[in-house]
């Protein structure tokens, strides 16, 4: 089988079928399994690939040309791997003892999924939830009297959620939980990495990736936020303000300088929000905003830290109780998610360098037998560590191929986003759609 290697051989690509490569891979050789399966939409194949259905309306773009498969006439979505609890079998042979499964699914094929898991022999944990606003129902208008107001169809409720399976390969027979994280290094949860920071919780170092800072560089770990730990800060005394004279910070109304212990963040929810009007709204009022605004219009915060006055530079929640910033934020794939791929089904980088850190010991290998267009593996590397992916099909290998090559490169990135194609077939999932009938 062919293999290609990428980022310093950090990211290894199979080209080839995923059952076939798993049986190529050694026994308890994975550290955490996060992927996103074909979702095996049989409705859409059912509606548009039954011999005596019409042909679909090609429309500009030919989008809706569908070939009698899965979503949107793609093959690799046309079957039912995800729901075989052979394929989970092979996935788990080279998991290691106490290893995480993250795996997608849509709220049609969630339980059938999640039941050939656990058939594999896996754990079942509670599932992540990912909530959003921007889904559309669809479903057909009664047109007869006395049904005013009624509709049916297979999705006459407005989506919501993707769900996210959650499960892992039990401890090594005789092992206790902690013995089997010291032998093996998996069975633990990164909560720490994970914690959910409001903007009085991040530490304001200029060497250190913050919720306020992201940058990149050469994959090391500071791409995305990660929180994690107390920090050590210096606090003007109770009462004391802030002034610039010639260019240093000087305090006024007091000398005293103590350092300080910052809050640890919130405990990680198996819950994340896209950070939409709909959702936020579902959520109690608090002080503080909600998710993130435009810098020129968030408040001042140098009365409180040391050092640090002026806009905010970036629109963290500013207040973690009781509202919707209590959980993890992440909206829905974009431009420089998608880096041109027409892939119906990207994800955000930052929720996959999220979910990583969260189930992957430090410097630790993830494998995604269903590649896509290879997010896991960017998410991977930046997160610092490695990553096997498995692709079949030649169109998304391509595009593995192509966010490799920009992943170490923001100004090629944004040239390649800023190009991304246009049509149906670059659309999410449950980003959008027809509107009720």
């Amino acid at each position: 089988m062919e293999v290609r290697r990428f980022l310093d051989d950090r990211v290894t690509l199979y080209l080839g079928d995923c059952l076939e490569v798993l049986d190529a891979l050694p026994e308890n050789s994975i550290d955490s399994v996060v992927c996103d399966p074909p979702y095996h939409l049989t409705s859409i194949v059912k509606r548009f690939g039954a011999g005596e259905a019409a042909a679909a309306k090609a429309g500009a773009t030919g989008a809706f040309k569908r070939a009698s498969a899965g979503f949107m006439g793609k093959q690799w979505d046309g079957g039912d791997v995800a729901f075989r609890s052979e394929t989970w079998a092979k996935v788990l042979r080279v998991l290691k003892p106490g290893g995480y499964l993250l795996a997608f699914a849509s709220t049609r094929g969630f339980g059938r999924m999640s039941v050939a898991i656990e058939d594999a022999g896996f754990i079942t944990h509670p599932f992540v939830a990912w909530v959003f606003g921007s889904g559309f129902p669809k479903a057909t208008r009664i047109k007869a009297d006395g049904y005013d107001g009624f509709r049916y169809g297979g999705q006459a409720l407005k989506p919501a959620i993707e769900p996210v399976y959650m499960g892992q390969k039990p401890f090594e027979k005789g092992l206790s939980g902690t013995q089997n994280i010291l032998k093996w290094g998996t069975g633990a949860l990164n909560i720490d990495g994970c914690r959910v920071f409001g903007a009085d919780q991040v530490a304001a170092s200029h060497d250190e990736a913050t919720q306020d800072k992201r940058y990149t560089n050469e994959g090391g770990t500071n791409f995305a936020a990660k929180p994690g730990r107390r920090y050590s800060v210096k606090r003007l005394k109770p009462g004391a303000s802030l002034k610039k004279t010639g260019g240093n910070w000087r305090p006024d109304g007091g000398e005293d300088i103590y350092e300080g212990e910052l809050k640890p963040g919130r405990w990680p929810a198996n819950l994340i929000h896209d950070g939409s009007e709909e959702v936020l709204k579902a959520f109690p009022a608090a002080p503080g905003a909600l998710r993130e605004v435009n810098s020129s219009f968030a408040p001042k915060s140098g009365t409180a830290v040391y050092g640090d006055y002026g806009p905010r530079q970036s629109a963290a929640p500013r207040d973690s109780g009781g509202s919707a910033a209590r959980f993890f934020y992440q909206a829905k794939a974009d431009a420089n998610d998608r880096i041109g791929s027409r892939h119906p089904t990207v994800k955000p980088l930052d929720l996959m360098q999220y979910l990583c850190r969260m189930v992957t010991p430090p410097g630790g290998t993830i494998l995604d037998p269903f590649a896509g267009t290879g997010t896991t593996g960017e998410a991977a590397w930046r997160e610092g560590n490695k990553a096997i992916l498995i692709e079949r099909e030649p169109e998304y290998q391509a595009d593995i191929a192509r966010r490799m090559d920009v992943a170490a490169n923001p100004m090629k990135r944004a040239a390649v986003a800023k190009g991304e194609p246009k049509g149906a077939e670059g659309t999410p999932l449950f980003g959008g759609g027809e509107a009720a009938e």
